[in-house]
């Protein structure tokens, strides 16, 4: 065992809680004790050196090391098993397009959205059915909270230090959900978004909170369709009118309509596209007339291309409900898929 973080020694289980919560090394709530064989545990299970090089974080010059996301990781309640995800997840978020450091300090108050595709739901016993975006089942929740203490305790993504969010929201504690493959007759987002069919991938994405809404009352694809794009209108007049990546979250019930009337994924992004619009105009109507000015006529589009929509198959089996999950700040960040265990750096 060749770790070289500092080691710390405490009393009891207590006394490393609040030894952990003095220092700000939590999210408020309490942690495992990352002890050397946990984190050794983790770092063997990818067969990583505790001095690998997982990547930059260029803003800052933080080089960040398997070894740190690990003692994060078992502080999150991860398992050995969880490392591989966490990994993926946080070498997805140091790439360029994903802008970090901006979606991490922005006053905006968004958190990182994480998709999980491919066997690897199966083997960590994830669940992309009830309560989906919420606490549905332990690797998920274990791993979105991972990536918060990553953030706050490698970057100093703490509220009121590099983090400077005004409101925030919940998923900050962790934001991670499972695809319900097994119930869908669409292809997985991580193989729409170009990884090999049946690979485990992530995906992550700087978002705001999820927006649920509900249509119940037809089987039409595009009413349904229209309440999606009326809520993402709803974001563009309430928050940001750039366009960028939106997730809308749709579950079985409102899937079957979908596919008794031969909708693809596809076919989903594309009318979402061409209808999630608005004038600058109609920002006087919430408000914000002052900065419509002689531009009022101009049209703006949710999405810069019908890719840009990432379509999520999640959800309980019964309501008509969905939810749209809308970027943080437009065209800024970009999401980012990543297959679970690729080298970036490596040689073809």
């Amino acid at each position: 065992m060749n770790l070289m973080s500092k080691r710390y020694d405490v009393e009891d289980m207590m006394a490393a809680q609040e030894f952990y919560h003095s220092r700000k090394w939590t999210d408020g709530l309490p942690v495992v004790p990352p002890t050397a064989d946990a984190v050794q545990a983790c770092l063997d299970w990818v067969m990583m050196p505790s001095d690998h090089l997982v990547g930059v974080e260029t803003v800052r010059a933080r080089a960040i090391t398997a070894e740190k996301l690990a003692i994060n990781a078992v502080m999150a309640g991860c398992l050995p098993m969880h490392f591989p995800v966490v990994v993926a997840a946080f070498t997805a978020m140091l790439q360029e397009p994903f802008l970090l450091h901006g979606a991490t300090a922005s006053t905006g108050g968004c958190a990182v959205f994480i998709v999980i595709n491919g066997p690897v739901r199966d083997e960590l016993n994830m669940d992309g059915t009830f309560n989906a975006l919420g606490s549905s089942d332990r690797a998920t929740t274990v791993i979105g909270r991972a990536i918060r203490l990553i953030l706050c305790n490698l970057l100093d993504a703490r509220p009121g230090d590099v983090d400077r969010s005004t409101l925030g929201h919940p998923g900050k504690l962790s934001y991670c959900i499972a695809e319900d493959e097994a119930n869908s007759s669409w292809p997985p987002l991580a193989e729409e978004r170009g990884v090999p069919k049946h690979a485990s991938a992530v995906t992550v994405m700087a978002a705001g909170a999820p927006r649920q809404l509900m249509n119940e009352w037809t089987t039409n694809p595009t009413e349904i369709l229209d309440t999606f794009v009326a809520e993402i209108k709803s974001s563009m007049r309430h928050y940001s009118i750039w366009p960028g990546n939106y997730a809308i979250v749709i579950p079985p019930q409102l899937r079957t309509h979908f596919k008794d009337a031969g909708w693809s994924k596809g076919d989903i992004q594309q009318y979402v596209f061409e209808n999630a619009r608005i004038f600058r105009r109609e920002w006087a109507d919430c408000g914000k007339g002052a900065v419509v000015g002689h531009r009022g006529n101009n049209e703006y589009a949710a999405l810069p291309d019908p890719e840009h929509l990432l379509v999520v198959a999640a959800g309980g089996p019964a309501g008509g409900f969905g939810a749209v999950i809308p970027p943080w700040l437009g065209h800024k960040s970009k999401a980012v898929t990543m297959a679970i265990g690729a080298c970036i750096d490596c040689e073809p």
